[in-house]
């Protein structure tokens, strides 16, 4: 089963649900902010794909986090983040049986 996790808000995920809709494709979408983000689907996300890209440094979540949270990040305090502020993920997140796609790429969306 592929998987679509975002925000209804995010201009990325509005393509990519788009995209997924055009060529239709069966997709279950998980908002985040909805439904939040558990310990467990996070660490699978961290084994298949490097913190740095999952952790959205542009986000206004990210902006608005104290300037402490921000120093001297590592892979704990990095999953730390995203458990606490699920909206930190960069979005799009599509997740298939055999791929994690993190951010929308319309060449890769096309390709599934």
């Amino acid at each position: 089963m592929i998987t679509l996790y975002g925000i209804k808000t995010c201009d990325s995920c509005r393509k990519a649900r788009r995209a997924l809709d055009t060529q239709g494709t069966a997709y279950r979408y998980h908002d985040l902010r909805e439904d939040g983000l558990d310990a467990e689907r996070l660490d699978a996300f961290l084994a298949r794909s490097d913190w740095k890209t999952l952790l959205n440094t542009r986000s206004t979540t990210w902006r608005g986090l104290d300037e402490a949270d921000k120093r001297d990040l590592d892979a704990a305090s990095a999953r730390a983040l995203l458990l606490a502020h699920p909206t930190l993920l960069k979005r799009p997140v599509l997740e298939t049986p055999d791929r994690l796609l993190v951010g929308f790429q319309a060449e890769a969306y096309r390709a599934l």
